[in-house]
């Protein structure tokens, strides 16, 4: 017996979504972004940095014998993803610049490393992209380790290190330390990640009064290359919607501006870099204290078309 000839005609005919090109939806998201630092008018020099990339999937029709209908020469499948990083060297550390810029490039290295890349994403790609997350921090952190035992006249190699990652509506953000990823929604800021420093479990357990807790307020509990503790980093996802804005800073910014401004600059620049040139000048103009380094991530998102 034809088993297709006891299906309807419908069912005999449907073709699997998984058998025709897929409509563009992620390479049709427009990222305005830009990067900046500044070594501020304190520090000797500048152990922050940061890293913007883009990248994507492609199939291009070169040459064919089908027909118009079917494909076009010439015709692209794209799919296309951002990732951002800032890393913000330990102050007081001898290998705090050596270390921000070697976790950044270990990071990289471990993501060019991966033999598939994660596009298209449902749930499952979703975790595996924030397993990957996590795993590569701690495998940063482990890299950072090694090397402060074979260079050991740096006196350590310590780093914050935050790491966002969007395709289409999808963000992921790998986090630990007291650099902070904002997302600008409805013109609100939000606050995505948790400073690993001790004022942050302070304000939890509600001991600001005592003066050793207010001393100690400042100190970092947290970092890449930590000989303190084991590394877990702060992983998690979130959706993007149109007119939404990221922001990757190190607290070279956030300890010289607060949120107030932050969200009032995000809100009135005309584009990414206008915004990171303004929040870089507010830092300065109070005080510059520290090195200073902001990512700025604007997304037009077009509606979904299946």
């Amino acid at each position: 017996m034809n088993y297709n000839s006891e299906l309807d005609d419908t069912e005999a005919t449907a073709t699997p979504l998984d058998e025709t090109p897929p409509p563009p939806f992620s390479s049709r998201v427009n990222v305005d972004f830009y990067g900046m630092t500044d070594k501020g008018y304190v520090r000797s020099k500048n152990e922050d940095h940061f890293l913007i990339v883009r990248c994507g999937r492609a199939v291009e029709t070169v040459l064919t014998s089908l027909t118009d209908d079917e494909t076009m020469p010439g015709e692209l499948y794209e799919e296309a993803g951002f990732g951002m990083v800032v890393a913000d060297g330990v102050g007081g550390v001898v290998g705090g610049e050596v270390a921000s810029r070697q976790a950044i490039y270990t990071l990289l290295g471990l993501a060019l490393h991966t033999p598939d890349w994660q596009f298209r994403w449902g749930v499952k790609e979703r975790n595996a992209v924030m397993f990957r997350m996590r795993d590569r921090f701690r495998r940063v952190n482990a890299a950072l380790l090694r090397d402060a035992t074979v260079h050991a006249s740096r006196g350590g190699m310590w780093t914050t290190m935050t790491a966002a990652l969007t395709h289409g509506t999808d963000l992921v953000i790998g986090h630990i330390g007291d650099s902070r990823a904002y997302l600008l929604h409805n013109g609100k800021l939000i606050k995505l990640t948790h400073d690993h420093r001790a004022e942050a479990i302070i304000a939890e357990d509600g001991v600001h009064a005592d003066p050793l807790m207010r001393e100690l307020s400042g100190v970092l509990l947290d970092a890449l290359g930590s000989p303190e503790g084991e590394c877990n980093p702060q992983v998690d996802d979130y959706l993007l919607a149109n007119g939404d804005q990221l922001l990757l800073c190190t607290d070279g910014l956030t300890d010289m501006v607060d949120d107030t401004e932050i969200e009032l600059v995000l809100n009135s620049a005309t584009n990414a870099k206008s915004a990171c040139r303004s929040l870089i000048d507010l830092a300065l103009g109070n005080g510059g204290r520290d090195n200073v380094t902001v990512i700025v991530a604007r997304y037009s998102i077009p509606p979904v078309t299946e």
